[in-house]
């Protein structure tokens, strides 16, 4: 893999072997591809003048071949580490700055909005090698770049950037890792973090491709005595506390959960939708729901009595997405579960619906008498700053704002601390979810066909 602009900046500028110039003694750094740290060789000013547009450019081709293993670790010493009382956490896989959900987490942290949160380490393997140049490449790196200067007085932390979780040294404080990279590759990174001395994993939704992996995580984490904890910000959203609440008042009282998205309603958005999000929307847009019905609502495979779909909301199409290839997912879906332990509770999610969630809580007659919106009155004033201050980001980071920074608050306070991340779900929750998204999505597609 070669080494990112970017990160060779880094690694010159900060690490302990390099030596800056100065007038009276010109120096030169040579990177060599074996060695395990940088070099740095002086020359008089008189071979200085004498290196030509050759050797520049013959160390220049050093600079883009050279493995990032051979050289230091960029900027790993200059790093703001976390004080005493903090977690020292470790964000793998950034994404493109104002489309990656890691991104949105690394600003919410650098700005100090998480107390018990340090930003020490930032892991993206991709930006910071093959995909450097392409799409969303020059981005990141600028952004990345910009963190290692003055250019952001208002962050807490300037964190190191690495290529992968074997550069990390040894933490120096309870070490958490906000895992925020493609799912698949998600079994591998959790066995990386944990032998690079994590105390705690935050995963992003929904942990794994598949249950098998996601339970083998589990399995692999507890015989570490690592605790994983998960990423379902709605766990702690306060419309849903709102409406459980006011739910539990009224007699024969009904809940459905409604979940949005703002793709545009034609064959072309939906089906690049269909064919990003592939592993469909109840893994997905959806899961966020599923996972409030397994964690309040005694809602698991075996507990299931029924599921019945909405056939006058529901809609499934088989779409091209960019490649060529059809996919086959739900555009819009709702339906009603019944366990065998007598609760009863909807839910609805479409794609093309806006950009708010909300919940609604109906009486035994079928009349709606509440109905609760993410974000609220409170909450939209907030979404107005964030908009102002990041026009190009993704509308949804805004509206699950707060609701981020509540469950890496938890997480990270668990990891230093030991006390328990109240409300955020476990890998144990993350498991019976995706084994509810499973048995549900054939179950479905079959009621719709």
């Amino acid at each position: 893999m070669k080494l990112s602009l970017v990160a060779l900046a880094m690694a010159l500028a900060t690490s302990s072997a390099f030596v800056p110039s100065s007038p009276s003694s010109p120096r030169r750094v040579v990177i060599r591809p074996d060695s395990s740290s940088l070099a740095v060789s002086s020359s008089s000013s008189s071979n200085a003048k004498n290196t030509s547009k050759a050797t520049s450019k013959k160390l220049e081709e050093e600079f883009e071949s050279v493995d990032p293993a051979a050289v230091a670790s960029p900027s790993a010493s200059a790093a703001k580490k976390a004080k005493e009382g903090q977690a020292e956490v470790v964000l793998v896989g950034c994404g493109a700055p104002n489309r990656g959900m890691g991104w949105y987490h690394a600003v919410q942290m650098l700005e100090g909005r998480c107390p018990s949160a340090s930003l020490d380490y930032v892991i993206e393997p991709w930006f910071l090698g093959p995909g450097a140049e392409g799409p969303g490449g020059p981005e990141f790196n600028d952004w990345a770049s910009s963190l290692s200067s003055d250019a952001s007085p208002s962050y807490v932390s300037t964190p190191a950037f690495l290529t992968s979780v074997a550069e990390l040294p040894s933490p120096s404080q309870p070490r958490v890792a906000l895992i925020s990279g493609r799912t698949a590759d998600n079994p591998r990174l959790l066995k990386e973090c944990i032998d690079a001395g994590c105390k705690c994993i935050y995963l992003e939704k929904p942990g794994a491709p598949t249950v098998k992996e996601l339970e083998e995580m589990r399995d692999v984490a507890a015989e570490k005595g690592v605790e994983v904890l998960m990423g379902y910000n709605k766990n702690v959203c306060k419309y849903v506390r709102k409406t459980r609440e006011f739910a539990a008042t009224v007699p024969g009282s009904h809940v459905t959960f409604v979940s949005n998205n703002a793709y545009e309603n034609t064959p072309e958005s939906l089906g690049e939708c269909f064919e990003r999000n592939a592993e469909g929307m109840l893994k997905n847009m959806a899961i966020h729901e599923l996972a409030l019905l397994v964690s309040f609502y005694d809602v698991t495979v075996e507990n299931i009595e029924s599921v019945t779909a909405d056939k006058e909301f529901s809609s499934m199409q088989t779409l091209p997405g960019p490649s060529g290839k059809e996919f086959t997912d739900f555009d819009k879906i709702k339906f009603t579960i019944k366990t065998k332990t007598g609760k009863e509770v909807s839910v609805a999610a479409d794609r093309c619906g806006g950009t708010d969630s909300y919940a609604t809580v109906t009486d035994a007659n079928g009349e709606e008498v509440f109905r609760y919106w993410m974000p609220d009155e409170e909450d939209k004033k907030t979404v107005q700053e964030l908009q102002a201050k990041y026009p190009t980001a993704m509308p949804y980071f805004f509206t699950q704002d707060p609701d981020y920074v509540t469950v890496k608050e938890r997480v990270a306070k668990n990891t230093v601390t030991g006390e328990e991340a109240e409300g955020v779900a476990t890998i144990g929750v993350a498991v019976e979810t995706l084994r509810v998204a499973e048995f549900l999505t054939p179950t479905l597609m079959e009621q719709l066909k």
